[in-house]
């Protein structure tokens, strides 16, 4: 294993940083809301797009 760890040092260290990853993206999620409005964002790119196609 990397620098010497035990194999069951390194999986642990793997499972706590992939945890604290997925914590760090739910908070992010449900404090900023990034996706709330997702479909709204994509309804004004495509009317642009068909817009811009027309002229």
């Amino acid at each position: 294993m990397p620098a010497g760890l035990s194999s069951s040092r390194y999986l642990t260290f793997v499972a706590s940083a992939m945890l604290t990853m997925f914590a760090g993206a739910q908070v992010v999620h449900m404090y900023y809301r990034p996706l709330d409005d997702l479909d709204e964002l994509v309804q004004r790119e495509l009317e642009r797009r068909r817009a811009e196609k027309s002229t």
